[in-house]
């Protein structure tokens, strides 16, 4: 029986970073992994390929609109099948670059390729051997939820997984669920040329600030996406080519028909087959691993990071972190934690829609109180330049202390924006602050600095630069 200082399950975000920092630590390491290949979900059926096609999909939309009046470009020949093929290509090449090539340089890394499950709290067993270690590192991830959807298996589905890699592209999907996968696949589909419905049941597409969320609707909507809302699935089926879905309203039961069905209702953890309870991990009822805020399960040397845990944010940026600081945890007994209200998160919709700290409401349960203010990209130079100008940009401060607390903001490129304003929430960062820099003319980052300056002045008074 082998003997590691630490054991790592999973491949993906989390593990990576964890295999990092252990051989920057020296530390005899083993790395378990099966299922998704090395990179996880990020880079073979998550990150990397949907926001290539989401690209695509940019690319021809901005084509067909550019906003010039009297200007119409055509986007001739568009081969579904071609665009596919490219984002699988480079999903390979990623994969090939950014974790195969750097597992093999990590000199202290063991790699078995095998389904791991525990033993007991200090060993697993893994192609029939068993492994031993003092500390372990669960990092398995998470898998798309298949809802009990009366006859969804016998009509046919697919995930975001297999959305990825469809040949040929469907005429008509329906989406079923919201959120980041929902919302990204719909739009991407609809400006490839199907025709697309999302039902979704939930009030809103996105828990979120409201008015952006009702603004990304309408944005949707006008781009001839149907969104069906407060609604509840009860069935599916087949008749000939077409796959049928019946759901049920406030006051009747309705039905839709499309080519395809793309289930995107949320993500299950990983641990159904790590017997878990052989070495005493708790899970929740969502089948998450419970973790404490050091990253500890409850066996305190054994910590999980990523997806497959109840974390507040299960992002791979999130998960790469918690990777690299429960890894400092075990090995040199630290107490490296995350603040995940500075860490920002984003829907890669066009435009995007991206959020870091609390929302308006969040805050209200919390202090009791809230300022916070909503100015409409009309109000910034660059989006007038590049007639972008649908996007919200909405900011929450401390009533007394001025204090940045939440920014959310709805506009190309939020993704990229709303980095400046992490740092302003992780630096505690007030108003004032913002409104003394300097921030670079014509760009769409100054709509941080005049939504700080709307607290105070009427920003419609004023002049491109002050």
């Amino acid at each position: 029986m082998e003997q590691y200082n630490l054991i790592i399950i999973g491949g993906g975000a989390g593990a990576f970073a964890s295999a990092i920092k252990a051989n920057e630590l020296g530390a005899k390491t083993l790395m378990v992994n099966k299922g998704l290949p090395l990179g996880g979900t990020c880079v073979n059926v998550g990150c990397v390929p949907s926001k290539t096609l989401l690209w695509a999909g940019e690319v021809m939309h901005q084509a067909r609109n550019h906003g010039i009046p009297g200007l119409e470009i055509k986007v001739k020949n568009f081969d579904f099948a071609t665009v596919i093929q490219h984002e699988l290509d480079l999903v390979t090449k990623l994969r090939n670059e950014k974790y195969e090539k750097v597992l093999s340089q990590l000199e202290n890394i063991t790699y078995v390729e095998g389904k791991a499950s525990f033993v007991s709290s200090s060993e697993i067993e893994v192609n029939g051997q068993k492994y031993t270690a003092g500390k372990f590192i669960v990092a398995t991830g998470s898998t798309a939820t298949v809802v009990p959807i009366e006859g969804i298996k016998e009509t046919g589905f697919v995930t975001h997984i297999e959305a990825l890699k469809m040949k040929q592209q469907p005429k008509e999907l329906i989406v079923i669920g919201a959120g980041p996968v929902g919302l990204e696949f719909a739009q991407m589909y609809a400006r490839f040329g199907t025709k697309v419905t999302i039902l979704h049941r939930g009030p809103s597409i996105f828990r979120g600030e409201e008015e952006l969320t009702t603004r990304l609707t309408e944005i949707l909507t006008n781009e001839g996406i149907t969104i069906k809302t407060d609604i509840q699935v009860k069935s599916a089926r087949k008749e000939g080519n077409k796959k049928i879905v019946t759901y049920k309203t406030h006051d009747q039961q309705e039905e839709i028909s499309g080519q395809e069905i793309l289930l995107a209702v949320g993500k299950t953890p990983n641990t159904e087959r790590l017997a878990l309870n052989k070495a005493g991990v708790e899970i929740d009822e969502k089948q998450a691993i419970k973790v404490n805020a050091q990253f500890q399960t409850s066996q305190l040397h054994i910590y999980a990071v990523g997806d497959v845990t109840n974390a507040p944010l299960r992002l791979e940026t999130t998960a790469g972190r918690e990777g690299t600081l429960a890894t400092e945890n075990a090995l040199k007994n630290t107490q490296n934690s995350i603040d995940y209200k500075s860490a920002p998160w984003t829907i890669f919709t066009d435009p995007q829609l991206a959020g870091v700290g609390f929302t308006e409401d969040e805050q209200m349960e919390k202090f009791g109180t809230c300022m916070c203010k909503t100015v409409s990209f009309k109000d910034v130079p660059k989006a007038l330049i590049l007639n972008r100008t649908e996007g919200l940009i909405k900011m929450a401060i401390h009533p007394e202390t001025k204090q940045i607390m939440g920014v959310h903001i709805l506009a190309p490129n939020a993704g990229e924006l709303i980095a400046e304003a992490m740092m302003l929430i992780k630096n505690k960062n007030t108003i004032d602050d913002v409104i003394n820099s300097l921030p670079m003319f014509p760009t769409l980052s100054e709509a941080i600095k005049i939504a700080a300056l709307s607290f105070t002045k009427d920003i419609s008074k004023l002049s491109c630069c002050i």
